[in-house]
C-alpha cells in the first residue's frame, strides 16, 4: 500500500518535468562522498598554509624559549605533580633511619652530639648485626668525651661516613677521620634547582685528568652493600655508570625538562625517584640509646643515621612540598634513603632507570602538537566542540606524559602544551578572519566578501571608461522542504553539490559566493551583451534542475534567478547591485516566473514594502489586531458539523484586511509565527470551551489548529499546550493539531517522541496536506495520528481535465491507506457537489470547503450551530 501510493504520486508529479530533458541531461548524478571529499580537500588546502605557518613559528618560538630555560620552571612544576601522582610504592623494608630530632638534642643538651653518644649508638646497633651503618652526620673534628670509643667504632668494616667536597666557600671541604678507608667514605652533595627543590643527586665526579675520583654517600653505601654479591662490578663510562649489568645513564644539560647551565651539568647525576614520602621506618636516637629497638628492624639492613630536625638546616624541599600541609621539607638522610633505595631497585630488581628523549625527538614532539593545535581548531566548527576538543587533546597530552613517566620516562609536557595552545590560537584568529569572509560549509565567499569585491571593481578598472557588471542572485526553490523532509544532512549535501555545479560553469570572469541559507550570487565583468547574461542564467537553471541522488533517493529542485546590471562609474555601489539582484529574484518568485528576472526601477519599492509589512506585523501582535475565523468541518455521512478549523485573519489598523498568504510567510521567516501560534491556540481553546457550554448538543465538537514548523521545533511545546488547556478548562481530546509531513521527517525518532507526548495530553493529531510532502511512507504506521487530510490540490482536480482519473486514484489510495491504519480522513477544498459525491463514493468521512461554508466569524459560526440545532 505504501509503495503504491508513493509510485502514484511521484510518477504523476515529476513525470511531466522530465519529459523536456534529453536522456543525457536527465541522468547527471552527483556522488555524495566524492563531492564532500573534494570540498574537504579544498578547505584543507585553504587551511594548510595557516596551520603550517603557525606551527613553524610557534615551534621555533617554543624551542627558543626552552633553550633559554624560560620554560624550565613550569616543566618542573608539572614534573613534581607527576611525582605526587605516582608515589604508590611502599617504603623499603631493607632500610632503617635513625633520626636525630629536637627531643634528642634537648635530651643530650648539646649539638653537635658528643663522640661518646655516637659511639654508643653504633655499638648498640652492631649488636643486631646490620648489613651497613651509614652515618649522614659530619664528624670532621673530635667532640669529646668518647673520641677514642668513636674511633674504634668507626673502624668496623660495615660503617660508611659522609664528607663534604671542597667548594668556593670551603676550599678544604668537610673531611672524615684520617683512619677511615676511602671506600667507606662518600660525599654529600644534593644540587638544588632554581625553584629551591631537590630533584637530582650527584653519584660520581672525577677530575678532567681522571686522577681524582669521588663517590657519593649514597653510591658508596650501595657499592659497599653489593661488594660481596656474585658478579659484582663497577664501571664508569662517559654516558653512564654501570653496576653489575645495569647501566645508570647520567643527566645531560637538556635532559627531560631541564636546561641546566654548564656549571650545574657536570659529574654523573641522576633524577631522584621519590618512591614515597616515607622511604623507611624512622626511629629516634633516644630509642636506640634506651634499647627500644627490635632486632628485625636492624638485622641485615642498611641503617642510616642523620639529622631529621628542621632546626639544624639539614632538610630540603622536594616535589611533595608544594601540597604538603605539615613536614614541608624532607631530611637529607631521608633523601639519601630515597637514592639508595632507587639504586638497589635498579641493580637488584631490574627496575627501570629514568630515560629521556633526544633533543631532535623533543623538537619533533613539540612540532607535532603545534600542528595538532591548528588542526583541532580548524576542524572544530562550534565553540562547544572546540572547547571539548581542546580539553580532550590537553588531557590526552597529560595522560601520554604521565603514562611515560610511570615507565620512567620524562617527556616534556609544558612545551608541547604551549605550542598546541598558541598554534591553535593563531589558527583560530586566522579562521575567524577567514570565516568573516567565507562560508564554512562550501568554502565560497560570503555576502560580506562578495560585497567588498564588488565595491572594489571601480579601483580595478583597466581604463577610464566604465564597464558593465552583472550580478546573478540564485535561490534554491523548495530547499526548506527538502531540508526539513530529508534532514539537515541532505540540505547540506544539496548546498555543496549546487556550489560545485555552479563552479563548474564559471571561468575567470565569473565569481561565485554563497550569500544566504539557500542563496548564491555570481558577478560577471566585463559584460558586453545583456542577453548573454540572460542566456547564461537560463543555462544555470537547466544545469541546476538536474536530479541529485541522496541515499538512493532522487532530489529534484529548481532555481529562481534575479539579475541586475550596473556601470563601474563614480555612482557605482556594489552592495546595491547585489541587493537589486536579490529584489529581482524575489519578484520572479512572486510572479512564479520560470525565467530569470532582470531588475527594473521600482522593484526596490516592493522590498521596502515587505520590510514595512514585517514592522506592521510586530505592531499587530502588540495591538491584538488578529482574530480567528472558523471553517466548519462536516460529516459527509450525516451532513452535520463535526468541528471547526481555526484560521487566523489580520485586520490591520493601517493596512485594513491583509491576506494570510502575505503575512504568514513573513511571520514564518521572522519567527513571529511562534507568539502568533501560541495566541491562536489560546483563543481556539477558549472558543471551543465557550461553544461546548452554549451548545451542549454538540458534545463531540472538535477544534482543529494548524501547527507551524517553527512551533513544532520549540522545546517547550508540550508544556505550553498543557498550560493552555488547563487555563481554558478544555479536555485534550477537544483539540486537534494539524501537522505537515515535512515537519515530522526532519528527525523521525524525535518527532515520534514529541507526538507521543502530545497524545499523552489527550490531543488528536492530523497529518495536513497528506501526499504532498517528502516523507517516507514506511514511517506512517508509527506516527500516533488520528486523521489524514487530503490536500485540496488533489480534490480540486478530480472531476475535470484529462488527469482527473489519476487524481481520483491518488485520493482513493490515501483514503484506503487511512482506513487500513484505522484513521479517519478529511478532504479539504471541496467546492462542488461532484467532488463531494466522488468523496462519498470513496467512503471519505469528513469534508470542508466553500461548498459547505467559507471561514466564518465567531458570530456567524454560532449562528450556523444554532440553525442546525435550534434550542
Amino acid at each position: 500500500m505504501f509503495t503504491k501510493l508513493h509510485q502514484v504520486i511521484r510518477s504523476f508529479l515529476v513525470g511531466h518535468n522530465n519529459e523536456s530533458f534529453s536522456q543525457e541531461n536527465r541522468n547527471i548524478p552527483v556522488n555524495f562522498s566524492d563531492n564532500f571529499s573534494r570540498q574537504w580537500q579544498k578547505l584543507l588546502l585553504l587551511s594548510l598554509p595557516s596551520i603550517v605557518l603557525s606551527s613553524l613559528v610557534v615551534t621555533g618560538g617554543i624551542i627558543a624559549l626552552r633553550q633559554n630555560s624560560n620554560l624550565e620552571f613550569l616543566e618542573l612544576v608539572a614534573y613534581d605533580h607527576k611525582v605526587r601522582l605516582n608515589f604508590s610504592q611502599s617504603s623499603n623494608p631493607n632500610l632503617l633511619i635513625i633520626g636525630v630530632d629536637d627531643a634528642d638534642i634537648q635530651q643530650q643538651k648539646r649539638w653537635p652530639l658528643s663522640d661518646e653518644v655516637i659511639a654508643q649508638v653504633l655499638n648498640e646497633l652492631q649488636v643486631y648485626n646490620p648489613r651497613l651503618i651509614a652515618i649522614d652526620i659530619y664528624r670532621d673534628i673530635p667532640h669529646p668525651p668518647g673520641t677514642e670509643s668513636l674511633e674504634k667504632a668507626l673502624l668496623k668494616d660495615n660503617v660508611i661516613l659522609v664528607k663534604g667536597l671542597p667548594s668556593e666557600e670551603d676550599e678544604q671541604g668537610v673531611l672524615p677521620p684520617d683512619n677511615i678507608p676511602e671506600d667507606r667514605v662518600g660525599f654529600s652533595d644534593l644540587p638544588i634547582d632554581t625553584d629551591n627543590v631537590v630533584r637530582r643527586s650527584f653519584l660520581y665526579v672525577e677530575s678532567p685528568s681522571g686522577k681524582l675520583k669521588e663517590y657519593s654517600f649514597a653510591l658508596q653505601t650501595v657499592l659497599k652493600y653489593l661488594e660481596n654479591e656474585p658478579n659484582y662490578s663497577f664501571e664508569v663510562t662517559p654516558e653512564s655508570l654501570q653496576i653489575n649489568s645495569q647501566k645508570i645513564p647520567r643527566i645531560k644539560q637538556n635532559s627531560g625538562g631541564y636546561m641546566l647551565p654548564e656549571s650545574e651539568a657536570f659529574g654523573w647525576q641522576i633524577l631522584i625517584n621519590y618512591r614515597t614520602k616515607q622511604i623507611a621506618k624512622v626511629i629516634s636516637l633516644s630509642d636506640v640509646l634506651n634499647g627500644n629497638i627490635e632486632r628485625d628492624l636492624v638485622e641485615d639492613k642498611i641503617v642510616l643515621i642523620g639529622v631529621t630536625t628542621p632546626s639544624e638546616k639539614d632538610t630540603f624541599p622536594t616535589p611533595y612540598s608544594a601540597t604538603a600541609t605539615t613536614n614541608f621539607e624532607m631530611a637529607g638522610v631521608e633523601i639519601h634513603g630515597q637514592i639508595i633505595s632507587q639504586l638497589l631497585g635498579i641493580i637488584l630488581q631490574g627496575e627501570k632507570t629514568f630515560w629521556f628523549w633526544s633533543e631532535t625527538l623533543e623538537w619533533i614532539w613539540i612540532g607535532l602538537w603545534s600542528i595538532l593545535g591548528g588542526v583541532v581548531v580548524w576542524r572544530s566548527q562550534r565553540l562547544w566542540i572546540l572547547g571539548g576538543n581542546v580539553i580532550v587533546s590537553v588531557t590526552g597530552l597529560w595522560l601520554i606524559c604521565f603514562f611515560l613517566f610511570t615507565q620512567s620516562g620524562w617527556v616534556p609536557f609544558v612545551p608541547p602544551l604551549l605550542s598546541f595552545l598558541i598554534s591553535g590560537t593563531l589558527v583560530l584568529a586566522y579562521k575567524t578572519v577567514y570565516q568573516t569572509y567565507h562560508d564554512p560549509l562550501t568554502g565560497l565567499a560570503n555576502r560580506r566578501d562578495l560585497e567588498k569585491k564588488l565595491q572594489q571593481l571601480n579601483e580595478q578598472k583597466n581604463s577610464d571608461s566604465s564597464e558593465l557588471v552583472a550580478v546573478l542572485f540564485i535561490d534554491l526553490n523548495r530547499f526548506k522542504t527538502i531540508n526539513e523532509g530529508l534532514g539537515h544532512q541532505a540540505g547540506d549535501y544539496l548546498l555543496v553539490a549546487t556550489s560545485q555545479r555552479l563552479q563548474e560553469q564559471l571561468n575567470s570572469r565569473k565569481h561565485l559566493g554563497r550569500v544566504g541559507g539557500d542563496e548564491f550570487a555570481i558577478w560577471l565583468k566585463p559584460v558586453t551583451d545583456k542577453q548573454e547574461v540572460v542566456n547564461f542564467a537560463e543555462k544555470l537553471q537547466l544545469v541546476l534542475s538536474q536530479p541529485l541522488f541522496w541515499q538512493g533517493q532522487e532530489i529534484y529542485t529548481t532555481v529562481t534567478i534575479g539579475i541586475s546590471f550596473g556601470e563601474t562609474d563614480k555612482n557605482f555601489r556594489g552592495p546595491e547591485l547585489l541587493r537589486y539582484a536579490d529584489i529581482a529574484m524575489h519578484k520572479a518568485k512572486a510572479i512564479n516566473s520560470s525565467r530569470p528576472q532582470i531588475f527594473e526601477p521600482g522593484m526596490d519599492t516592493q522590498a521596502v514594502q515587505r520590510w514595512h509589512l514585517e514592522k506592521d506585523l510586530r505592531v499587530g501582535l502588540e495591538e491584538k489586531e488578529f482574530k480567528l475565523y472558523y471553517q466548519p468541518i462536516f460529516s459527509l455521512k450525516t451532513g452535520k458539523i463535526a468541528g471547526f478549523e481555526a484560521l487566523v485573519r489580520w485586520d490591520s489598523k493601517t493596512r485594513g484586511f491583509v491576506s494570510p498568504g502575505d503575512f504568514i510567510p513573513v511571520a514564518e521567516e521572522t519567527g513571529l509565527i511562534v507568539p502568533l501560534g501560541e495566541w491562536i491556540l489560546r483563543e481556539a481553546c477558549r472558543q471551543i470551551r465557550d461553544w461546548h457550554e452554549r451548545f451542549p448538543r454538540y458534545p463531540a465538537l472538535i477544534m482543529s489548529v494548524n501547527l507551524s514548523g517553527r512551533q513544532f521545533s520549540e522545546p517547550n511545546l508540550v508544556k505550553q499546550i498543557q498550560r493552555i488547556l488547563e487555563a481554558a478548562g478544555v479536555e485534550g481530546d477537544r483539540l486537534k493539531l494539524e501537522i505537515t509531513e515535512s515537519m515530522m521527517m526532519n528527525n523521525v525518532e524525535e518527532a515520534i517522541a514529541l507526538l507521543n507526548s502530545l497524545k499523552d495530553l489527550g490531543l488528536r493529531l492530523s497529518i495536513d496536506d497528506f501526499g504532498t510532502g517528502y516523507s517516507s511512507l514506511s514511517y506512517l504506521h508509527r506516527f500516533p495520528v488520528d486523521t489524514l487530510k487530503v490536500d485540496k490540490s488533489f480534490v480540486g482536480r478530480m472531476e475535470e481535465g484529462k488527469d482527473s482519473q489519476k487524481y481520483i486514484s491518488i485520493v482513493r489510495t490515501i483514503i484506503s491507506l487511512g482506513h487500513n491504519l484505522h484513521l479517519d480522513v478529511i478532504a479539504e477544498g471541496i467546492e462542488t457537489e461532484g467532488q463531494m459525491n466522488i468523496l462519498e463514493d470513496l467512503s471519505c468521512e469528513y469534508g470542508q470547503g466553500y461548498l459547505f461554508s467559507r471561514p466564518l466569524s465567531v458570530e456567524n459560526a454560532e449562528a450556523l450551530l444554532a440553525a442546525q440545532n435550534p434550542l
